[in-house]
């Protein structure tokens, strides 16, 4: 095979919101193929250019030089623009590639390629190696964009944008708008005679999002959203409509003794039309290549481009062991049910077991590490105990994967929350959105660590991004609230624990966050009815619920205030969070003394709470104190 390694501008081009209107108008969709062709072509061989691909709607070529790369990107966007059919993106890197007969690879096209994908419809995206080339060119105008992290590139790069005469938009309403190419996987079916088969179900289910998720040019609906349709029969627009995705993944599932039976079909969202179906009868032990199989047709079908890394993901192999694969599921499956004390210990038990099954399964060590995480942050394990064991697990599972996105996450989770390692935090979120960019749970935590940083409007707009991916979970939404409260939004705030408890009206932690929203407004009837809503949510704490009307009737706010820290914090389930709560209480009732003793506790049980001492509005009163100085200095400075 014929192969050469050289230095060259490599262009990618992308038709904005080219499969929605494949939905809507499979002709004209393939009128505008041909266009974009005749517009693209004489011009790329007029700048001396070569045409190497079409990679569905999207073109790729090479050029020798850079300046004749970018003045051809100008004149095809400028007269696609003229043309007024369509919108596309560009985006231009030089590097080094390797030519092999008529196809070309390396990590120059990977970052081409990326560049393209994050440009504005209408616009040239180009990477700083094609700016310094093109920076004195006369009749180049270019200007600065940001500094992005693009996924499986080690270093950020700095994105400019090169200025066109003649930027039009669309006048079609399909192009105005950028569509990426998006998919719900619902939970399929389970279909087996035995009745106890519904983790199994769920968890090949999860296992198909999460290997999808790998693909940075496909948006995946995350697993809690998908799971709220399980049992509803809804029309599948309607759910395309509600979540704004163009695919839908629908199937199910009989498992017999040793024999499986799977379907899937992929469906259009815009007229329902059934586009592909497939329909697996194997053995147990081929479930791992029923996956492998089911992904790549999804991909083939959508017409995406998988680059190698996103190959290997999909087809990476975790574990061939069939009884740690079922233990895992379980683990799952408690993990996505029940994230109580009771639920995270049976998630443990079962992540151990399938570790006895498969001393080298990465993902449940993974899995392990995370579960600890979670439990020492809601407070139902210390976290001193617990940092130990998350060590251990996390070394483990790098030492046998070092490109799971669970492991850095993970990382960054404890090193954030636990560890105070705030520059490490920031390292490990870089590794988790690379390996994953689809991983709501990765913009999560993110979030709420730039919360501890101060950086509330980057907190807002990470967990939106969470909240994208999956906007029905009940935790993202939560946060949101959370992230308002802190930044003292409080009618925001209130507003969002009111959506939250929309989804689940027992969710206890937003009653409880409301309470304090409403102690900051001084409205101290609502903050006690509030409060008085977390005890009716469990049966050992609702007496105190007339108890608490005469204490506020005949004490006022200060009467309610000095009952939850005597009697009403203790019962709170967080038991090693307690003190930080305790704090927040003693500090609105202005006992200094009493806030920095129970702070020092919090502190010294590396409670995860303590990280948000920074924005608190609950701890305001304490901060003209020199002695609040030695704690803001203490956290966050390992």
């Amino acid at each position: 095979m014929l192969q050469s390694r050289q230095l060259a501008a490599i262009m990618f081009t992308d038709i904005v919101g080219y499969t929605a209107l494949m939905g809507n108008d499979e002709q004209k969709a393939f009128d505008f193929l041909k266009i974009n062709r005749n517009i693209q072509k004489p011009i790329i061989d007029e700048f001396n250019g070569r045409w190497i691909k079409e990679l569905g709607d999207g073109v790729m070529a090479s050029f020798n030089s850079v300046s004749d790369a970018v003045k051809a990107a100008i004149q095809i966007q400028e007269a696609c623009n003229k043309a007024k059919e369509f919108q596309l993106r560009i985006g231009i890197h030089l590097g080094e590639v390797v030519f092999e007969n008529d196809d070309v690879f390396g990590d120059g096209v990977n970052i081409a390629s990326r560049i393209q994908a994050i440009a504005s419809p209408g616009c040239i995206y180009i990477s700083e190696s094609v700016q310094n080339n093109v920076s004195n060119k006369q009749g180049i105008e270019t200007r600065f964009i940001k500094q992005e992290f693009l996924k499986n590139v080690k270093e950020p790069i700095n994105i400019y944008e090169v200025m066109t005469a003649s930027a039009v938009v669309s006048s079609n309403p399909t192009m105005q708008k950028s569509v990426a190419k998006s998919i719900v996987v619902l939970p399929f079916e389970n279909m087996s005679p035995e009745k106890d088969q519904d983790y199994f179900c769920d968890g090949i289910t999860e296992e198909i999002i999460n290997t999808l998720a790998h693909i940075d040019s496909l948006k995946v609906i995350a697993r809690t959203t998908s799971f709220a349709f399980k049992g509803k029969y809804v029309d599948v627009r309607n759910i395309g409509k509600e979540l704004g995705v163009e695919m839908i993944l629908e199937g199910s599932l009989r498992k017999s003794g040793n024999r499986l039976r799977i379907t899937a079909q992929l469906i259009r969202v815009s007229d329902g039309t059934h586009i592909w179906s497939e329909k697996y009868d194997r053995e147990m032990k081929d479930i791992f290549e029923i996956q492998d199989e089911l992904s790549l047709a999804i991909v083939e079908e959508l017409k995406i481009h998988l680059f190698e890394e996103e190959r290997k993901q999909i087809l990476k192999i975790k574990t061939q062991n069939l009884a740690a694969y079922n233990y895992y599921l379980k683990g799952r499956y408690y993990w996505n049910n029940s994230r109580t004390k009771e639920g995270i210990e049976k998630t443990i038990r079962y992540y151990e077991q399938a570790i006895e099954a498969d001393p080298d399964y990465a993902l449940a060590y993974a899995g392990l590490a995370i579960a600890h995480t979670v439990a020492a942050d809601w407070g139902f394990m210390k976290a001193k105990k617990a940092l130990p064991k998350i060590k251990e697990f996390q070394t483990r599972a790098l030492g046998l994967d070092n490109s799971l996105a669970e492991i850095h996450s993970s990382l960054m989770y404890s090193y954030a929350f636990i560890e105070w390692n705030w520059e490490k935090a920031e390292m490990e979120y870089k590794k988790s959105v690379e390996l994953n960019p689809n991983s709501p749970e990765v913009h999560h935590i993110y979030a709420i660590f730039q919360v501890c940083l101060g950086n509330i409007d980057q907190a807002i707009k990470h967990n939106a991004m969470a909240r994208e991916l999956d906007p029905l979970s009940l935790i993202f939404n939560f946060a949101s609230g959370l992230i308002l409260y802190m930044s003292r939004q409080y009618d925001e705030a209130i507003s969002q624990f009111r959506k939250t408890l929309s989804i689940d009206n027992n969710f206890i932690p937003a009653y409880f966050w409301a309470s304090f929203c409403y102690l900051q407004k001084g409205l101290y009837e609502e903050a006690v009815e509030e409060y008085q809503n977390v005890l009716l949510r469990d049966t050992l704490t609702e007496k105190f619920v007339p108890l608490i009307d005469e204490i506020f009737r005949n004490s006022g706010i200060k009467g309610f205030l000095n009952w939850l820290v005597d009697e009403g914090i203790k019962h709170h389930p967080e038991i090693y969070n307690q003190s930080y709560y305790l704090t927040v209480c003693y500090a609105m009732l202005n006992e200094k003394t009493k806030a920095f003793e129970t702070l020092k506790e919090t502190c010294e049980l590396r409670t995860a709470r303590i990280a948000m001492i920074r924005e608190d509005p609950g701890l305001d009163n304490l901060r003209d104190d020199p002695e609040f100085n030695t704690f803001l200095e203490k956290v966050g400075s390992d």
